[in-house]
């Protein structure tokens, strides 16, 4: 992985790739640079004007790409099955979990889930489940969930997934990102056990200057806290272009092993793609598999093309 760059991408032409939020920060960067290595890029957003607004900066920066915008809000089951009944013919070579929240206010998503686990596990625990068969059917084709560092803030609560008992914004951020990597340890190991060469593994940015940091103070209000956040992104953080990297490395590099976890080399903060820390508990068999049966019945999603 040493100096793993952007130009290091093998040819994606003739491939399809679908990421979500992928009209700002690193998701925005993962599509443009998949785009300019001939892929087609589907940019997947909750909003249909930042998402049309992106697809059409992208065009400027890669002239001639193949991309497109399609609504896609991973907090509302009934929008991701929606998605996912749009795209049944559409070939997939690469499904990319960029999308998340992080240390929002308590709040609730369309279906009820506390809006971190909603959004960064569950709606995409069910996109996953629903484009399965599109994946399986592609020679090659990877799943690539974006977790984070700060999985390390908590392990998951089987009891209380929704944080319905104690709500502490960044130990719930934490349990999602946990989450994660718990879905992409279960998912690879249920793939191997079928045979299927589909590959899951798992990236995370490091710290990168995303307007991720600043939306939970600014929905409250928090001015102060926004600009200590905003000056934190300047001085530490790395660019997007940066924190990007090992998400694109996961997605597209020869060689990337099943429940990989890659992230950036210095300290897991910032530099070229390497393999990451992660806690022990992202690899317990046993949580994987309750999470897993957990998310089927919250969801409704079951993974039938997996159960042999």
């Amino acid at each position: 992985m040493a100096a793993w760059t952007t130009s290091d991408i093998p040819d994606q032409s003739g491939r399809t790739a679908v990421i979500t939020g992928a009209n700002s920060g690193i998701g925005y960067v993962t599509a443009r640079e998949l785009a300019r290595r001939g892929a087609r890029t589907i940019l997947a957003c909750r909003s249909e004007e930042r998402g049309s607004a992106a697809v059409a900066h992208l065009l400027t920066e890669v002239p001639g790409a193949h991309a497109e915008f399609a609504r896609l809000d991973l907090g509302d089951l009934a929008s991701v099955r929606k998605f996912a009944a749009a795209h049944e013919d559409t070939r997939l070579d690469l499904l990319i979990n960029n999308a998340g929240v992080m240390a929002l206010p308590f709040h609730r998503t369309a279906d009820g889930f506390e809006t971190q686990f909603g959004v960064n596990h569950l709606g995409h625990f069910a996109l996953t489940g629903l484009l399965l068969p599109r994946l399986l059917e592609t020679p090659g084709a990877r799943v690539i969930s974006v977790s984070s560092g700060l999985h390390a803030l908590g392990n998951i609560d089987i009891g209380d997934l929704n944080s319905e008992r104690r709500y502490r914004r960044w130990i719930a951020y934490g349990r999602s990102k946990t989450a994660n990597l718990l879905f992409i340890h279960e998912l690879a190991r249920r793939l191997a056990a079928t045979g299927a060469d589909t590959v899951a593994a798992a990236a995370h940015p490091g710290y990168a200057s995303t307007n991720l940091q600043t939306a939970g103070p600014r929905m409250e209000n928090r001015r102060v806290a926004e600009r200590i956040v905003e000056l934190g992104n300047r001085i530490v953080a790395q660019s997007a272009e940066a924190g990007a990297l090992p998400t694109l490395y996961a997605a597209t590099a020869p060689g990337v092993r099943p429940d990989w976890f890659t992230g950036p080399g210095i300290l897991g903060l910032r530099g070229a793609p390497a393999p990451s820390w992660r806690a022990k508990w992202t690899r317990n068999d046993v949580a994987g598999e309750r999470l897993w049966a957990a998310s089927e019945d919250l969801t409704g999603v079951r993974y039938d093309a997996l159960k042999g």
